[in-house]
This record gives C-alpha cells, structure tokens and sequence, in this order.
C-alpha cells in the first residue's frame, strides 16, 4: 500500500489535527482523595466544609485578657491582672474563651507569678488572636474548576476538611518502541543492535506535560505484531505514540496501521528534524507515529504531542523564553522545511552569543548539550554570522549566564575541568564547550563569542605555540593562561601492528585526520611538509574528526589505521602510541576578562589539588605551569 507523505507546515499542521480531534477532549471524572490529587485538574470547584481556624485561637503564647480592662495601663500607670478574673496563660493556637478578647505577648508583660501578672501598656481588642474563618470560611471556595492542584491547594483543602476531590480522568499515553535491531539496555549488544532509550525520552516528556506514560515493550519489525500491541495500548490508554516506522521504508508500518485501525489525518510535516510524523486517530483516540531517531523524535513530541495532550486536557501552554543573540557562525536551511537548530548559548560582554552544534537527526547528545534551539522558517535558507536571532532557551536564563564559554580545541582536560568547576562551585558556574579547532577558537575571542578559547597553534616559522597568532590575528591585549604541555604522538593499533615508527609509515596506511583549523591538523600538515610528504599520499587526509576520543575510537573500531592525537585518549582506549612531540595547551583570554567572575573561578579549579590529580592520571600531561598567567599585549 502506498504511503503518501506530505510537507504540510507545523501550525497548519498541527491546527488541522486539533480540529480533527476537537471531539476528542477528556471529559471522564472520577474522585480522589484529596492526598492524591497533586497535579491533577480539578473537574468542579470545591468549597470549604470547614472554617480555618474554626475558632478563635491565640496568634502568640502569652495572655488572654479584656482588652477594656487594660486601656489605661503605660509605663507611669503600672496595672495588675488577677488570674482568671482578668486574665488566663494561653499559648499559640489555644482556643480563646468568649469572656476574652485579646493576647498580650509574654515578652510585654513585666512580672508574673501565680496569681497575677502587671502590664505596662494597654491591648487593642483582638489583638493576636487568629479570629474563626480568618483564613478559610465554611462554604467559600477554595479552588475553581479546571484548576491544575498544587501543594499549596492540596494543605488548603485538607485544612477545610475537604477528604475527596473530583477531577477530570488521569490520562494515559501509551508508549510503543518498535525495530526488530532494538535491545533492552540490560541486555549486552553486538554488532546490528541499538539501545533502546527513546520510550524512556518520552516517558520523562509526558510526565512533564502532565499525563501518565505507560511503556510497553519493544516490538519487531512484524505487521501483524504492532498492530496487536497498537490495539492493546487503545483498550488501555487514551493516546497512543508509536515510535519508529513512521517513514516509507519496507518496514515502516505504522501508515498503515493506523490507516487499517482509523484514519491518518497527516503525514509528513515540513519541519526538519521530525518530517515523516503520523498523525491520526483510532477509536475516537489520537494515534502518533513518530520517526525513530530521537531528536526527530523530540521535536514531534514537543512541537506536536505536547500541544495536543495540552488541549485535550484543558491545559495551556507555557510561553517559551525567548532572547535575542549574535549568531557566530552562518548556518544554512533547506527552504523546503522549518528547521530546529540545536544551539549553545553565552552571556558575553552584555550579550547572547549562539553558536549552533550537531545537526543530525541521531544526535541525543545535542539535546543533553544544547541552552537552547534556533528556528529558521521554512522558505528561509539561513542566517548570516552577526545577525541577531531569537533563541527559545532550554535551560534557565541563569544558569546560561552563569556559564563559562569555551570554543576551540579539543582535550579530556577540558572534561574534567568542566566538572571540577561545576563541583568547585557547587553548581552556580558551569563550563560549556564546543570543539572547533584551535584558530576557530582564537577567531572567537577576536570576535567576543567566547570567554575562553583552548589553543595550541604551532607556528612553523619560529617553531613556537600560541602567541605568534596571536600577535598576527588579534587587536588587543589578550592573555594566556598555561593549562597543560601535552605529548602529540600518532595513535596506532594495540600492538602497533604495521610497525608504525613515524611520519613517514604513513603513505598507504588507513589515516584518520583532524578537522580543519585543529591545531592537531596544524601541526600535521608542518610534519608533512617536514617530510617531503603530499597530502595527497595520505589515505584517509581528508577523513576528518572533531576530537581526540572519536579519533582514538575510529582506530580502536578499525576503521583507521593511525591518527595524530594526544597520549590521553590512546591510554583510556588502551591503544598504542608513538610519541612525536610535547605541545603548549593554553586557554586564551582577553585580557579585560581577567579580572571577571568567570575567570577568577576558573583560575581557583585550576589551582585545585583535585584537578591537577585528575589531569595527570589522565597520563600524558605536564603541569608545571598550570594557571601561570602570559599577557600578550597588542603592539598596533
């Protein structure tokens, strides 16, 4: 049966669905106790069957009195009080009897023994007593209908004797992951098997929207099979999300499914990631099939099961936060789509400064990095570096600005210094990294996309690191804060198989290079030159990766037979190295930043006895100089 997949934009997407299911919205009731009722959304309104306090109680330990007995008490007219006559000892919440009407403090009364007690100024009647009703009166109400309950409502209701709350219906999300390749994560893979994780994504995601999930288990590629598990889940469950299959393939099923069961409203939205989305709808219940890679997955369950779950059960969207930032890059869209650029995000110099990471489809790592996400309209094909973009943030503004930004070369050090600072700090300062290349990163600060930039730019002309770039590229006085020397050297199999010794091994051995602008790269290029070597005698030159550990992976995978890279990544893989030369690995800085609350808690993880331990059992690393600070002053 032919699957006809259309490029239907996502509002008018997603309002064709709402109107499709406008019939859909939950109207089942059914009463909890009121312990129980948190976060669920109430159905009527409820009124107090019980005033709080339901008597006149005391405000203050202290006394009870008749306030007309003390109005003429002040510090030259000293009176006393006889006890139960005029007064009686009542603490905080105890009933006050109808022959009183007012609470002195016992911090206001000056002597006192057993039988009286002098004053020296006079009560205001009612004074510290919590009057009947003063907080809650019989038969008011205390919460309206379609109300979402909190805490809050839950200790208010409680205190006016409520025992029972009608609500709407709890609603259940069925939750199907489908692929004959998916394992459960206990289970040990081999080769062809993927983890399933996405059911878990979507778990958390319907929490957050305010519905229950229900996961059923992982379900092969078979018709016959999915359909089963589908109707199961609509017996059960009030929506239903089939994860993967969404697509054309030979074994994307859910189309058809659903086209069998129900009705497909829409297939195919114009949004990028997230295009071969299912919606339809069985049994008077929407059905969603959403396509297997998860941040196509991600996008489909915010851009459009949230919207929907929302409306069917009386919710309201929050409005996004949504900043203004200095794109540091071009970025670039098909026209054909509405596309979710996933961002990192920096407070600098007064300003959001972006800087787009990982595009793929696949990338659930970009979702755990990403502040926030870019939308560029469709029929738009990007945008230019400079511009100002709107950014809708995915973590709080605070902990954005509160983040040290680095662009620029890749190392494990910067792992662990990301961590140390977050657990020197407590939390209130983080490190966010993106893995560019050593003259990209020096390219940022020029541009003031970054408070820090990893560098080790080896100058082939004075045989020296960092600072004739800097000299040659930027205006203005910047310092270096020395972080480590480290050993280049070339990661080659365990055993060193093909008897790699140097440079000069390389021409028809499988060669994993680094991207352009790495400082690894740099220095590669200088060796071969060195050597009397063309680029295009390397296999594998223009292979590139974008850090240490995926290099030092590939070659582990055999994929590539020899990389240049640094001796931490090929000792935690337990791969072989052959040394070729120690480098200079510094953090470049303006100098105007010195002196900022980024840089000053940098510089404290630095100088840890933590950190240095950690960096050097990393292996590779010489930190005699770790946090001595080099000013390069601007000779224009």
């Amino acid at each position: 049966m032919g699957k006809y997949l259309s490029n239907i934009p996502l509002q008018e997407g997603l309002e064709k669905y709402l109107d499709a299911l406008k019939d859909k919205i939950n109207k089942e009731v059914e009463y909890v106790d009121v312990e129980e009722s948190l976060n669920r959304m109430s159905a009527e309104a409820v009124f107090a069957q019980l005033s709080a306090p339901f008597y006149n109680c005391s405000a203050m330990d202290g006394i009870a009195v008749k306030a007309e007995k003390t109005f003429y008490a002040n510090d030259q007219n000293i009176l006393t009080l006889k006890l139960d006559e005029d007064y009686i000892v009542v603490d905080t919440g105890d009933p006050i009897p109808r022959q009183f009407d007012a609470v002195i403090m016992v911090e206001d009364l000056l002597e006192r023994n057993e039988e009286s007690v002098k004053i020296y100024k006079p009560a205001i009647p009612w004074q510290h007593i919590r009057c009947l009703g003063e907080d809650i009166v019989e038969k008011e109400m205390l919460i309206p209908s379609y109300h979402t309950i909190r805490p809050q409502d839950i200790g208010s209701m409680i205190s006016a004797k409520i025992d029972k709350v009608k609500v709407f219906k709890e609603y259940k999300v069925g939750i199907i992951p489908t692929g004959t390749e998916l394992i459960d994560r206990h289970t040990s893979p081999k080769i062809g098997d993927i983890i399933e994780f996405n059911s878990r994504l979507f778990e958390g995601l319907v929490l957050q929207y305010g519905a229950k999930p229900v996961r059923y288990p992982i379900v092969e590629d078979n018709y016959d099979k999915i359909k089963g598990c589908v109707q199961k889940a609509l017996e059960e469950c009030d929506m239903v999300l089939v994860n993967a299959g969404s697509s054309q393939g030979r074994e994307d099923f859910t189309y058809d499914i659903v086209e069998e069961l129900g009705e497909v409203v829409i297939h195919g939205l114009a949004v990028k990631p997230g295009k071969p989305a299912i919606l339809g709808q069985v049994q008077n219940k929407p059905v969603i099939g959403i396509p297997g890679y998860p941040v196509s997955a991600w996008v489909v369950m915010e851009k459009i099961v949230k919207p929907v779950l929302l409306k069917l059960n009386y919710k309201v969207e929050d409005e996004p936060v949504i900043v203004d930032a200095v794109l540091s890059t071009r970025v670039m869209s098909n026209l054909k789509y509405e596309e979710y650029v996933r961002v990192k995000l920096g407070y600098i110099d007064g300003k959001f400064v972006v800087t787009p990471i990982k595009r793929g489809a696949g990338t659930i790592t970009s979702l755990v990095h990403a502040d926030g996400v870019l939308v560029i309209p469709q029929n738009v094909e990007g945008y230019n570096e400079g511009e100002v973009v709107k950014v809708e943030l995915l973590k709080p503004m605070d902990q954005i600005k509160n983040t040290i930004v680095s662009i620029g070369s890749h190392d494990l050090v910067m792992d662990v210094l990301n961590d140390e600072i977050t657990m020197h700090s407590k939390g209130s300062v983080g490190l966010s990294s993106t893995h560019v290349g050593s003259f990209q990163g020096l390219l940022a600060i020029k541009k003031g996309q970054a408070h820090i930039a990893p560098i080790h730019l080896f100058d082939v002309d004075t045989a020296t690191y960092n600072v004739p770039y800097i000299k040659k590229y930027i205006e203005e006085d910047v310092a270096l804060i020395k972080l480590v020397k480290r050993t280049q050297g070339f990661i080659v199999k365990k055993g060193n198989p093909l008897n790699i010794k140097s440079i000069k091994d390389l021409p028809g051995i499988r060669y994993i290079n680094r991207q352009k602008g790495a400082g690894t790269r740099i220095l590669f290029d200088y060796l071969l030159d060195q050597n009397g070597i063309k680029k295009s005698q390397i296999n594998g030159y223009e292979r590139e990766e974008s850090t240490h550990m995926s290099l030092a992976k590939a070659i582990q995978n055999d994929d590539a037979d020899c990389g240049l890279g640094v001796y931490s990544a090929a000792h935690i893989l337990d791969l072989d190295f052959v040394p070729i030369c120690d480098e200079e690995y510094d953090l470049l800085v303006k100098a105007s930043l010195l002196e900022s609350d980024y840089i000053k808690n940098l510089l404290e993880t630095i100088e840890t006895d933590s950190f240095k331990k950690r960096v050097m059992e990393l292996g590779g690393y010489d930190i005699s100089d770790m946090g001595k600070i080099i000013n390069v002053e601007y000779e224009g």
